[in-house]
């Protein structure tokens, strides 16, 4: 036996080395060497053959050719700044930001506009798209969106994106068409979960008949977390076709599954659970009309029965909470609002809700008046319950948050919202009015912008730290109209500090709108590169525009309501 053919197993050889071979005599020695050098020379030997060696095995199959993608190239330069995006991983997170544009943040609103446009992502950007998806998941829709078919493809290649594969309905799996029944049955019967999730929400989407029948066929069968998962579904395509089947449903034996029918059925306000809540709302909510001015009456309900669990009312309330005004919110948030004007006498939403309210009752009434109309989009009652913005303290006759005033306008059209979110800046600041430009459209309306942009400068003037603003500053970044880039140029400068004020507050504040400027300018860039180019023109330059005629289409944000075109202000009525 010699040290290249040193037989005995890996394990014999650890085991000698373990031992010692004073203890354990190697079987393998060699003549003129000393036992602990042939077992080295042995393992030596053994090492390159466990690494080098390979049992022969049948050859894998070759990777199937990632599918086509029929969507148009990007043009050359919007492939050029998706590299630039991609490759900046500053965050842009705390502290002193200095001037240059947050590359990250414009990236969302730059997926937006390429799948606004319908272009098709570079192959050679998809590993780079991918990963900065995997590390941002408010990413994900709009990237895999515009990455396209082949990076599932590329998703099934590497573990490190298989998010990909669970974001995509049915896996990236293809869902078959309606028309195809047999394969339809077929998937529902034998399919995963995620599939049968993600074949009856498109089924919902195109024929919310076929998708409800399909349900129904093996509703009493499914577990109960599938039941609530597949009758959240139904949200899609909702319709009173539905009712019947929702209805059987508010029996069911899993207390979510009763809760989520009766939150659908009380979505559709002509169905017979709206009917039955309205008439429990009314019974404790009248006009008082014996003295000088009519008052609103409460008497909330004495019980909670059976009828009003079985129709999705919690009867035990949270910690703190008594338990005849949590069940009086609740028959009142699920009552269609149209059941207030024939209860006062034909009065409109803001008559209603501008009357007094007795016994202390009007937070609870309002706040639940709040969430019906935010549940029932009802812009009317929306507008009146939010009020003047310039209210004093900013508090609308039923709005008792921020959370809640941004609810209720994004019940109003796009250019009524902004309206109201400018006039609440011009009267309250920007110290509160953060929520309420979240929910605004993109670009912000003018006045909408020059409100803000006030605001700002009200804010430098006073000689206090922009970093104290740094939330709406980096809104503003995302979603000013570039057009605003020529008013904001004349903030550029350093002002001269007032006394009071903060110690070199004005350097950082022109440092703050230089970044601003900057990025609105990028932005106008960006926007061009992404504009198709007609066959047979020439190409245009690409420059930020000096005025506001020539400024281009703003990116769209990405999960906003507006990329359509304000609406007059009694449009979502």
């Amino acid at each position: 036996m010699t040290p290249a053919d040193p037989g005995g197993s890996w394990e014999d050889l650890v085991t000698a080395a373990l031992l010692g071979t004073d203890r354990r005599a190697p079987a393998y020695g060699v003549p003129g060497r000393a036992a602990p050098v042939a077992l080295l020379d042995a393992a030596a030997v053994a090492t390159v053959r466990r690494r080098a060696g390979l049992r022969p095995a049948r050859a894998a199959r070759r990777p199937e050719r990632a599918p086509a993608d029929p969507r148009p190239a990007l043009p050359a330069a919007a492939a050029r700044r998706l590299t630039t995006l991609l490759a900046d991983r500053s965050g842009g997170a705390g502290g002193r930001r200095g001037s240059s544009p947050d590359l990250m943040e414009l990236l969302p609103q730059w997926l937006a506009a390429a799948n606004a446009h319908g272009y098709a992502a570079p192959p050679q950007a998809l590993p780079a798209l991918l990963d900065a998806a995997r590390g941002r998941t408010d990413l994900r829709p709009a990237a895999l969106a515009f990455a396209g078919p082949r990076a599932l493809w590329l998703a099934r290649l590497n573990p490190d994106w298989r998010f990909a594969l669970r974001a995509a309905p049915g896996g990236g799996a293809a869902l078959p068409g309606p028309q195809d029944a047999g394969a339809v049955r077929r998937l529902w019967s034998e399919g995963l979960f995620a599939e049968r999730v993600a074949l009856l929400g498109a089924l919902r989407a195109g024929t919310p008949a076929l998708g409800r029948d399909l349900l129904a066929s093996t509703w009493a069968t499914e577990r109960a977390e599938d039941r609530l998962m597949f009758l959240d579904s139904l949200r899609t395509g909702l319709s009173g076709a539905d009712e019947p089947f929702l209805e059987q449903a508010l029996g069911d034996r899993s207390r979510n599954v009763r809760a989520t029918a009766a939150d659908l059925l009380s979505a559709l306000p002509g169905s017979a659970l709206a009917a039955r809540m309205a008439a429990r709302a009314a019974a404790c909510v009248a006009l008082d009309r014996t003295g000088n001015s009519p008052v609103i009456v409460v008497e909330p309900p004495p019980e909670c029965d059976s009828g009003m669990e079985r129709d999705g009312v919690v009867a035990t309330p949270p910690s703190g909470r008594g338990e005849r005004s949590w069940w009086l919110g609740q028959l009142v948030e699920a009552a269609p609002l149209g059941t207030w004007a024939g209860r006062f006498g034909g009065r409109t939403a803001h008559d209603i809700v501008a009357l007094p309210v007795s016994d202390g009752w009007q937070g609870e009434l309002h706040a639940a008046w709040c969430r019906a109309a935010v549940r029932q989009r009802d812009a009317a009652w929306s507008r009146a319950l939010l009020g003047s913005p310039s209210a004093p303290e900013a508090g609308g006759p039923g709005a008792v948050s921020l959370a809640e005033r941004a609810k209720l306008l994004a019940a109003l059209a796009p250019a009524e919202r902004a309206a109201w979110v400018a006039g609440f800046i011009a009267t309250h600041g920007l110290s509160e009015a953060f929520q309420l430009l979240g929910v605004c459209a993109v670009p912000w309306a003018a006045p909408l912008g020059r409100a803000v942009v006030d605001a700002l400068n009200i804010a430098r003037d006073a000689g206090s730290y922009p970093w104290s603003f740094s939330g709406v500053m980096g809104l503003a970044e995302r979603c000013l109209d570039p057009a605003e880039t020529v008013r904001l140029e004349a903030l550029l400068a350093i002002p001269d500090e007032r006394e009071d004020a903060a110690p070199g507050a004005g350097g950082y504040w022109a440092e703050a709108f230089q970044r601003l400027v900057t990025t609105l300018r990028l932005r106008a860039v960006m926007a061009q590169e992404l504009t198709p180019v007609p066959a047979g023109s020439p190409a245009r330059p690409l420059r930020a525009p000096t005025r506001p005629p020539q400024a281009p289409a703003p990116l769209p944000m990405p999960g906003h309501p507006a990329q359509a075109a304000p609406q007059p202000p009694d449009a979502a009525g």
